[in-house]
């Protein structure tokens, strides 16, 4: 997927928000600034001169972005603040160019200075570097995944305990289907999709394509805990529906009957925030880890959160994915007998 970071603020936030790349991408900037409170920082001036374009170019810039700059670490300097980075400046050895007289200063931490080069057009220097920046994010993925995401998921440490627990809620939803509702070969295949539509608007033949699954790959290997969760609930419920609309009717449900309560299940208030959670982060995980686009989500995708990137890209999920790839036969038989 071809991302043009000047244009979309959503592909920029998602680079920024990934701590892991930052570090990589500040160790190759060349970028040299002022140590102050333990981060590094660069003033216009500096930047201008980085990026070879005029320091009006950099303030008509923070004029135009200022809000998203600020959230990133640019900020304006007085009073004491500004006294003490200009002391660590000249404790540097670096002539930042300030008059005597300046009573506020604009800085850019490491942060902010990359969401000014995802902005900037004018300098072939910022382009250079928003390739480097989008080289480095794409490296750091396909290393921490041996090269492919479609299991990036199964870097959550609640992801085994989830997949376990719906395997088993899956088997009371289709031995209902099996023993409650009239014979229908497709039944399974019909029910399954109505939830998955349901939940993530996506028949499993739609999600495949998406992700680029092939024919034989299961797709609840592929889902994110919280959906998986989601999943059984769904599973369990309506398993416990049918079984109750059984009962009543003391004879078989038909697909039509099955449908409508299906419908009348999933309307269901309690549903909405849950329903609302699971969008999200599904859709959102897959265009900032797995470069996948959910069209039917896109109202949903936001920026992934810090903790988000530690969480799939981080050292919990290399361990994680390690003691899983050791102990796969030991997994194999929990889920056999859940």
């Amino acid at each position: 997927m071809t991302k043009d970071l000047t244009t979309s603020q959503l592909d920029r936030q998602n680079i920024l928000n990934n701590e892991i790349a930052i570090a990589e991408i500040q160790s190759k900037s060349g970028l040299e600034g002022i140590l102050w409170e333990g981060n590094v920082y660069v003033t216009r001036d500096m930047v201008a001169t980085f990026f070879e374009i005029d320091v009006r170019t950099v303030s008509r810039y923070i004029e135009q972005n200022a809000e998203e700059l600020k959230f990133n670490g640019y900020q304006v300097l007085k009073g004491k603040k500004l006294k003490s980075f200009i002391e660590a400046a000249n404790n540097s050895g670096k002539d930042i160019n300030v008059p005597t007289k300046t009573t506020v200063l604009g800085v850019f931490d490491f942060k902010s200075f990359l969401n000014l080069s995802m902005l900037l057009v004018e300098s072939e220097r910022a382009r250079m570097l928003r390739q480097m920046i989008l080289d480095i994010v794409i490296d750091l993925i396909n290393k921490k995944t041996g090269g492919g995401t479609k299991y990036i998921n199964q870097r959550d440490k609640d992801f085994v305990g989830s997949a376990l627990q719906e395997e088993n809620y899956r088997r009371q939803f289709t031995d209902a289907l099996k023993n409650y509702v009239e014979d229908d070969r497709y039944k399974y295949t019909y029910f399954t999709d109505l939830i998955y539509v349901s939940i993530f608007k996506e028949k499993a033949k739609e999600y495949k394509k998406i992700l680029d699954l092939k024919a034989s790959d299961n797709v609840r290997d592929t889902f994110y805990s919280e959906i998986l969760d989601i999943i059984a609930a769904y599973e369990n419920g309506l398993a416990d529906e049918i079984r109750k609309q059984f009962e009543t009717l003391s004879r078989p449900l038909t697909k039509t009957e099955t449908e409508q309560l299906f419908h009348n299940f999933e309307n269901m208030a309690l549903w909405k925030p849950l329903i609302q959670r699971g969008r999200t982060k599904m859709a959102s995980r897959d265009m900032a880890l797995r470069e996948a686009f959910h069209y039917q989500l896109s109202e949903y995708i936001q920026p992934l959160e810090k903790d988000e990137y530690q969480k799939f890209l981080g050292a919990t999920g290399d361990e994680l994915e390690r003691l899983m790839q050791e102990n796969q036969d030991v997994l194999k038989r929990l889920k056999e007998r859940s």
